[in-house]
């Protein structure tokens, strides 16, 4: 096979990817939020078990008439909710589905990649928040400029600990180093990198910067229509990086209780899509941090823990 036909048909699935897996992350989370909640709204459009209500909100979003602020910065404004997409979509393109090269574009320092591109998120928010020409969106951005940089150290030193468990910084090497007794010694990074994870995507219980109950809706007051549907997009998408990293970095990848590699890529969904239902789990079950609270956890708890974590691994590693 030619090497474009090859690069075209990654391409192409990584796309596909972008494009469904957040749409399904948020379909089940309007079902599984109706369910938990007794939410009747969910469950009615379109008939049976509400399967059309993604879709009315799509076409609801459509139909919203777009706006600019009259003092806004146009050009900022109007690319902060693509600056906020792209990032995850370069992030896919490295996480392996599978054995064999199942991957968009596999690279040796894949997860130095990821971490890097994840962070760009803050700049999104910052775009956005400063350009709506708005008190509350610029409140909400300074806030999520604060929790996303202190939550990165937290996310990238459990990271560390796994990459240097498997002793190397390539998402599939790790996948293949890693072993069912990982899922005991390198449980605190796993929830750690878990917790931060949820932070850098902002979602409930770590939403303070688009606190409905005090900033209107922070760094995304000021949109409407499609570019605000470009932000919810890009938290589910961030809801399917999260999981398919934690799935990847600690919990096997495509390695299943058989021994078959054919079946690789539907261990790792079903392994993501759990770890989705925790997140949307986590949404429903737990009230919104305080900023106090929020901070606290990070540099109090967090980034101690992570860093007691990556000296066991570190013992380990000498001792083997």
């Amino acid at each position: 096979m030619p090497l474009w036909v090859e690069l075209v048909i990654r391409i192409g699935g990584v796309v596909v990817a972008f494009l469904t897996l957040p749409l399904l992350v948020g379909q089940a989370e309007h079902k599984v939020m109706a369910h938990m909640q007794g939410r009747l709204g969910p469950m009615y459009a379109g008939g049976f078990h509400g399967w059309a209500q993604l879709v009315a909100d799509g076409v609801k979003f459509v139909q919203k008439e777009d706006i600019t602020p009259r003092e806004a910065d146009r050009a900022v404004f109007r690319l902060a909710p693509a600056v906020a997409l792209v990032p995850y979509l370069l992030v896919l393109l490295v996480i392996p589905l599978g054995p064999n090269d199942l991957v968009g574009q596999p690279l040796d320092i894949g997860l130095f990649f990821v971490l890097a591109v994840v962070g760009v998120g803050v700049v999104a928010v910052l775009m956005s928040a400063w350009a709506s020409a708005n008190k509350y969106s610029l409140l909400g951005g300074l806030r999520g400029a604060a929790q996303l940089l202190g939550y990165e150290l937290p996310l990238v030193l459990a990271a560390a600990s796994v990459a240097m468990a498997a002793g190397t910084l390539s998402l599939s090497g790790i996948v293949e180093a890693w072993q069912p007794w990982w899922l005991i010694w390198q449980a605190p990074a796993m929830i750690i990198f878990f917790v931060a994870g949820l932070a850098e995507i902002r979602r409930p219980p770590f939403d303070m910067p688009v606190a409905d109950s005090e900033l209107v809706f922070g760094y995304m007051t000021e949109y409407t229509g499609l570019r605000f549907a470009f932000f919810l997009l890009a938290e589910y998408v961030g809801i399917v990086v999260i999981a398919a990293l934690t799935t990847v970095l600690f919990l096997g990848g495509w390695q299943g209780p058989f021994a078959d590699d054919q079946l690789g890529w539907l261990w790792t969904l079903l392994k993501v899509f759990a770890v989705a239902f925790v997140i949307i789990w986590l949404r429903v079950s737990y009230p919104r941090l305080r900023e106090d609270q929020l901070q606290r956890l990070c540099w109090l708890v967090l980034v101690p823990a992570a860093l007691a974590q990556l000296v066991l691994t570190a013992a380990v590693r000498v001792a083997l």
